[in-house]
């Protein structure tokens, strides 16, 4: 990758070490006092994954001197900013890099634009320009800032680049809070790595002395390197990690806003109605988030579209998940009735579900349905399958059907389009009874998900019990009634 003749000051990325093979100890040590023991029952929505571990490099460094396939200076919209970084990349590149951003015409904040890199060791730079921070327009910085990642990972994989050196994009002159900027990029490049991980063989951060510091603290968060690390710092996580791209998800932001005030929509959720020609109720500002009250007589008449109706359901879901990252579930988390276990034999990920850790008269139900949404919105968003331990359960952890129907009334439809299973363990008869009419008359869609499995060898054949951590009493009730199998099955003493 050198160019022939390249300074020796140029860095190869091949000699600098992956983040995973930073040590972990200090950072443990130093977070000790706000988590006392790992969380080993939940999953971090950004679990430990030691192959995108190693394409990660943390270095204090110039980023101009990086041997990679390419390197990101951040600028203004004209691409001619006098920041430190884009000073050393001009120094670096030679007087033909400015000719050659003078055929750009300038950079949106947010965009990503592509240039040679001359006579840098990096074959390209890629510019992007930061938002400028002001607390009012808080959400928009934070969009724009996404955009500015994002938009340089794709680009790197359209252009079949294998490698990235990334400076911090949010300047010091722009004034973004750089704990903050540093939530948005490590979150961002780690949902990338995970959907086209494949594409990129090397991402680092470029740091000064004062960023690494940060970029220390955080990274655990998003990379951990052990399951230990995972568990210690998923209560540091912070309440907004974004969607499944990392992208910031505001809620109160998604209205609709009529493009001509006064005048009814051609697609509008009413087609097929008569148009309302007094046109009272329709102005903008009475449609950002519809008439309410419309909405739900057309609902009860089933007149309202298909579409409509998703968006609505769409809301009031993202309610929901901003009220589940807002509240404190730890009183729910406690029971284990509800964790994250390995995977099946086609690689989906498998949830468990304790039924005789749920004590119905207990615990607040509607407490319950958030810590359900908590745990499950990162899982769903690919295929899944549940594991349902109805051992030894009594009638005070039965679930009633209105609470079920409930809960699957207000997930998001990703819930349903990738759970391809639900194995039933120990079922009794009441309960196969229970679970038909429930699947038959106030469920769809359901039924044929439901595989019943009378004893732990069967439920062996769809998953390795080695992917299954099991509670204790399962193990020695499956072994009571149907004969010990295997002494090796892995359990959980604190379940």
């Amino acid at each position: 990758m050198d160019p022939l003749g390249a300074p020796s000051q140029f860095v190869d990325i091949d000699s600098l070490p992956a983040w995973n093979d930073y040590c972990e100890a200090d950072q443990l040590d130093s977070h000790k006092t706000q988590v006392e023991k790992p969380q080993l029952d939940v999953r971090s929505p950004f679990p430990y994954r030691q192959d995108i571990n190693a394409k990660i490099i943390l270095w204090k460094g110039n980023v101009a001197l990086l041997n990679c396939t390419a390197i990101v200076n951040t600028s203004n919209e004209s691409l001619t900013d006098k920041n430190p970084v884009s000073e050393s990349i001009f120094m670096h590149a030679g007087p033909d890099l400015r000719d050659e951003l003078q055929k750009l015409k300038g950079c949106r904040t947010g965009e990503a634009k592509l240039t040679k890199g001359f006579n840098l060791a990096a074959r390209f730079i890629i510019h992007t320009v930061g938002p400028k921070y002001k607390s009012r327009y808080r959400t928009a910085a934070e969009s724009s800032l996404y955009s500015c990642y994002r938009n340089v990972l794709q680009l790197a994989k359209e252009q079949a680049m294998s490698s990235v050196g990334f400076c911090v994009i949010n300047s010091v002159k722009r004034g973004y809070p750089l704990e903050d900027a540093t939530h948005i990029a490590l979150r961002t490049v780690r949902r990338f790595l995970e959907i086209h991980g494949e594409t990129l063989e090397k991402v680092v951060f470029a740091v000064s002395e004062i960023e690494q510091a940060t970029y220390q603290k955080l990274l655990p968060l998003y990379f951990p390197r052990s399951l230990e690390e995972e568990g210690h710092f998923l209560p540091c996580l912070p309440a907004d990690i974004g969607n499944s791209e990392g992208e910031p998800v505001v809620p109160e932001r998604q209205i609709r806003i009529s493009e001509k005030p006064g005048a009814p929509d051609d697609n509008s959720d009413e087609e097929g109605l008569e148009a309302d020609i007094s046109f009272i109720g329709s102005h903008a500002f009475a449609r950002m988030e519809g008439d309410v009250d419309k909405q739900r007589r057309l609902i009860l008449q089933g007149q309202l579209s298909e579409a409509a109706l998703q968006k609505q359901h769409q809301r009031n879901y993202n309610r929901w998940l901003c009220q589940a990252r807002a509240e404190d579930l730890s009183d729910v988390a406690s029971l284990k009735a509800l964790y994250q276990t390995g995977v099946d034999n086609c690689g989906r990920t498998v949830m468990v579900v304790v039924g005789r850790n749920i004590p119905v008269t207990l615990i607040d139900m509607e407490k319950a349905l958030l810590y359900f949404i908590h745990v499950m919105d990162h899982i769903a968003v690919k295929e899944y399958v549940i594991v349902y331990f109805h051992t030894l359960t009594s009638d005070y952890n039965h679930l009633d059907s209105d609470f079920l129907k409930k809960l699957y009334d207000v997930v998001d439809i990703k819930y349903k389009r990738n759970l391809k299973a639900v194995y039933f363990v120990h079922p009794t008869f009441r309960s196969k009874v229970s679970t038909w009419f429930f699947t038959t008359f106030t469920i769809s869609g359901l039924k044929d998900k439901i595989h019943y499995v009378e004893n732990l060898q069967q439920l062996f054949t769809a998953i390795p019990p080695e992917q299954i951590d099991f509670p204790p009493f399962v193990l020695e009730y499956d072994a009571r009634e149907n004969g010990p199998y295997c002494s090796s099955y892995p359990s959980s003493p604190d379940l």
